[in-house]
């Protein structure tokens, strides 16, 4: 069987909620925006997936399990 036969799995990913939380760093310039989780204690942003539509990040809140609103910072 090839790799491209292999079908995504759903995978369900977790993140310490007590440590990080979800956003959206955005650029003034281009406007590319990625997802990933910010430090609640540093501010250090962890890059996770790349958002091109909304369903790019309808995908990332699902893999966390994300509810409601996404911060966006720039």
């Amino acid at each position: 069987m090839s790799f491209w036969n292999h079908k995504k799995k759903s995978v369900h990913t977790t993140y310490d909620k007590t440590v990080e939380k979800p956003a959206i760093r955005a650029s003034i310039c281009t406007g590319e925006k990625v997802a990933g989780f910010r430090n609640l204690k540093d501010g250090h942003f962890t890059s996770v997936k790349l958002i091109q539509s909304d369903k790019d990040l309808q995908d990332f809140k699902d893999e966390y399990g994300i509810e409601g609103e996404v911060e966006i910072f720039y």
